[in-house]
C-alpha cells in the first residue's frame, strides 16, 4: 500500500516540477499528490484504527475486572 502512495507522490512531484511558476507547482503537488494520498491512507487505515481501539478497550476491561476481583479478595472481613 505504501509503495503505491510513494509512487503517486513521485509522479505528482514530477508534475509539479514541470509547472511554470512556484505557486502552480505547489498547488499541483498539494492538490494532485499530497491531499489524495492523505485521504486514501486515512480511509485505508480505518479498520486498523478500529481494531486497535477495540483491543485497547478489551485490555482496559480485563484490567478493571482483575482490579475489582483483587479488591474483593483482599477487602475487610
Amino acid at each position: 500500500m505504501y509503495i503505491v502512495a510513494i509512487g503517486w507522490l513521485y509522479v505528482a512531484l514530477m508534475m509539479a516540477i514541470t509547472e511554470h511558476n512556484v505557486v502552480a507547482g505547489v498547488a499541483t503537488f498539494l492538490l494532485y499528490g499530497a491531499a489524495p494520498v492523505a485521504l486514501v491512507l486515512y480511509i485505508m487505515g480505518t479498520p486498523g484504527r478500529r481494531q486497535r481501539r477495540k483491543a485497547e478497550e478489551a485490555r482496559a476491561d480485563r484490567a478493571r475486572t482483575e482490579e475489582n476481583a483483587k479488591a474483593g479478595e483482599s477487602g475487610p472481613q
